[in-house]
């Protein structure tokens, strides 16, 4: 955990100190697997449409925000103030929600539609496991979110 001592207790990193602290070093990863979930979801056609859209809606809106998060970490946007190291283990708490969700649903609409085209299929595996890659990733940053946030 020498990661974990690079910032004092009760302060948010900023900079290229997200870079190396825990657990801010998960934005990348985050943002890699959760653009996969979103590039393998659109390159197929989205059938049926409503638990697809949900699966694009959380690949989307989590890559999106995620983006912006660790932009406002790296600027110094949040000013170590402990509203925002709360509202970083809300939000991961809830990408981690949420792409959980989308996971299981993905999985299920593979699973139904494992008679279609190989390609597809193959496509559609490789979605769910960068899927659950990511939900893992996003439970990971709120789990240590939360044990930062105590520390404020």
């Amino acid at each position: 955990m020498a990661a974990t001592t690079a910032q004092p207790m009760g302060s948010l990193p900023s900079g290229l100190g997200i870079c190396t602290t825990a657990p801010d070093i998960f934005y990348l990863p985050e943002l890699v697997f959760g653009g996969l979930v979103w590039i393998l979801v659109a390159s197929t056609h989205v059938d049926p449409p409503n638990p697809l859209g949900w699966v694009m809606f959380v690949s989307v809106f989590c890559f999106v925000l995620t983006f912006l998060w660790m932009i406002i970490f790296a600027a110094d946007g949040h000013k170590s103030g402990s509203a925002w190291a709360a509202a970083d283990l809300a939000y991961h708490g809830l990408a981690a929600f949420f792409y959980l969700s989308a996971g299981v649903d993905l999985a299920y609409i593979t699973f139904l539609n494992k008679a279609g085209e190989l390609r597809i299929y193959q496509i559609d595996i490789a979605a769910v496991v960068f899927a659950y890659v990511a939900t893992l990733l996003y439970f990971i940053h709120a789990i240590l979110s939360a044990i930062r946030w105590k520390t404020f």
